[in-house]
């Protein structure tokens, strides 16, 4: 039986490679690309980012209540949730490369410390939502495959970086939404 949970690890363990490599590289390059400035006749999405920032923190909530589940034996609930959170997450990175490729940038305006907190955070949040990519997709082929011990080890490092890339994408929202245009 531990030979077939490790065969199914196994059999996703390549795409694991490959979604955590291509995903980042999609989105730096397709947040490159403004079909505006390509000559396509779009309208600007500006209406994404308070949605897609209301989408981070239903993800962080869903975060917190799929571990309250799981640490109350509530496995099916637990499962559900986890699964509404990769969903959710994916949603986000849609409306997200939807919205700058439609849009311009927004630049932060702020001044003096402010200006560092906010690019501390935004560059955290950058660098660990690339990071949580493959301990995500880890976590949950191991669940997959019911090797429970192992996920639950890894899951303990997934979920404390997933939140603070959930929960800092809504302070970063906050943070530049009185600069949007």
């Amino acid at each position: 039986m531990n030979n077939n949970r490790s065969e199914v690890e196994r059999k996703y363990n390549k795409w694991i490679i490959i979604l955590s490599i291509i995903i980042p590289l999609a989105v730096a390059l397709l947040f490159g690309v403004n079909l505006r400035k390509l000559g396509f006749d779009v309208q600007p999405l500006t209406f994404l980012p308070p949605i897609y920032a209301t989408i981070n923190g239903i993800t962080a909530v869903i975060l917190m209540i799929a571990v309250w589940a799981i640490k109350n034996k509530k496995v099916v609930l637990h499962e559900k949730l986890m699964k509404i959170a990769i969903l959710c997450s994916v949603l986000f990175l849609l409306m997200y490369i939807a919205y700058h490729m439609t849009s311009d940038s927004t630049k932060f305006g702020g001044e003096g410390v402010i200006r560092y907190i906010y690019y501390f955070i935004l560059i955290t949040h950058i660098v660990l939502s690339v990071v949580v990519i493959p301990f995500v997709l880890v976590t949950y082929v191991r669940a997959l495959a019911q090797v429970f011990d192992r996920h639950k080890k890894i899951a303990r490092i997934t979920f404390p970086i997933w939140l603070y890339v959930a929960v800092t994408g809504v302070v970063v929202y906050f943070m530049i939404s009185p600069y949007y245009i």
